[in-house]
């Protein structure tokens, strides 16, 4: 990770060793464990609240594909789209727009009410 090897690791310990003193040694060397090992969990745990949010995003992501693939209107849409991307053949098949006055029916226009049809009974057979 840091590219040392064992001549300097070596190098080290024996300025360690000088400066600190050998009765002390321990206890720093117990110390920077310690603040190894904190660094250590902060590291991880900032690495999987990182890992959280990406996932939660991917997750928001998906949830808009889903969410479009599912919507009811959206399978016809596309098919409206391949097959007339103008509109020209839907504007075709809608009925004629008649104006206000032709639109209301007037009381003299309805069909008058009759009798329900009857359908000829047959015979009784001999």
């Amino acid at each position: 990770m840091f590219d040392i090897g064992w001549d300097e690791m070596a190098l080290v310990a024996v300025v360690a060793l000088i400066v600190i003193g050998p009765k002390d040694l321990p206890v720093v060397l117990r110390q920077v464990g310690r603040w190894t090992r904190k660094a250590r969990e902060m590291a991880g745990e900032f690495q999987r609240g990182v890992d959280d949010m990406v996932r939660e995003t991917e997750l928001a992501d998906l949830k808009k594909q889903v969410e479009k693939a599912t919507d009811p209107n959206a399978l016809r849409r596309e098919i409206e789209n391949t097959i007339d991307p103008t509109g020209d053949i839907a504007k075709s098949l809608e009925p004629p727009v008649m104006p206000d006055d032709q639109a209301q029916a007037k009381p003299e226009q309805e069909l008058p009410v009759t009798a329900p049809f009857e359908a000829p009974r047959k015979p009784p057979e001999p």
